[in-house]
């Protein structure tokens, strides 16, 4: 289950090393993304079932996954229901692209750079009822600079590390079984709302915190930090960014 392009290398991982890939879910040929390599045409160009995130459920109801070994979610946005939660003999497993406990739901890159944290990470850990509190299998951290990160760059930045760990976590059960799981304590979890609040730009926000507001929400095409006036909003983009997509506006 995935959505990304780097769910396709992740996918290309597991077919090269031997595992047998019952089903592809994720989003369907009509729904645009940003992205050009999409998961569902390399699905279909690899001779994989593949279907969205309704079909998939149609297909637990049909009985065809009860065998099935592991339910791998790669970046994919949909919550994981306990029908299919229920059926992998190994578990489900979800590769989050934060630190966990400390940042699961959406918008760990945002928070890490608003709140000024020294280190990001990247988490494999099995899936639950509850989004991102199931047991943790491994977290994976690394330095950050976060007067320096917007929320593009540390995406960017954040990828290869998630992939080694799928990588890792893969190879761990393809030679060892089931990887064991920690409980989580303690678990921030970051709500649609929190984060569409966190985006805005208050009268009594200082410079400083403006500046970090729309570097920790600058991520191209979606809104960043906003202002708003006479009931409509508007990002706010910084000089020094500015500069940057100026540059590469005109490299040639």
């Amino acid at each position: 289950m995935g959505r990304k392009p780097d769910s396709i290398t992740a996918l290309e991982f597991l077919l090269e090393n031997g595992f047998e890939v019952a089903q592809v879910v994720t989003i369907p040929p009509s729904v645009p993304l940003l992205w050009k390599k999409r998961l569902w045409n390399y699905a279909e160009e690899n001779g994989i079932p593949v279907t969205d995130n309704k079909g998939v459920y149609k297909l637990v109801k049909s009985g065809k996954f009860k065998e099935i070994d592991l339910v791998i979610s790669y970046l994919y946005p949909y919550k994981v229901k306990k029908q299919l939660l229920d059926l992998p003999q190994i578990g489900a497993i979800n590769f989050h692209p934060a630190p966990l406990p400390e940042l699961a739901g959406i918008g760990g890159y945002n928070v890490a750079i608003l709140e000024g944290m020294e280190h990001y990470g990247v988490s494999a850990h099995y899936m639950s009822e509850e989004i991102d509190r199931g047991d943790i299998i491994k977290v994976v951290r690394f330095p950050i600079d976060p007067d320096r990160e917007t929320a593009y760059s540390l995406e960017r930045k954040t990828r290869p590390y998630l992939l080694n760990l799928f990588y890792e976590v893969m190879k761990h059960i393809k030679e060892k079984g089931k990887p064991e799981g920690i409980p989580q304590k303690g678990t921030r979890y970051i709500t649609k709302k929190e984060f569409e609040e966190m985006k805005i730009i208050r009268e009594n926000d200082s410079p400083e915190i403006i500046e970090r507001k729309i570097r920790a929400f600058f991520y191209p095409p979606y809104p960043g930090a906003q202002i708003e006036i006479k009931g409509r909003k508007y990002t706010l983009i910084s000089e020094e960014i500015l500069k940057e997509i100026g540059e590469k506006f005109h490299d040639d």
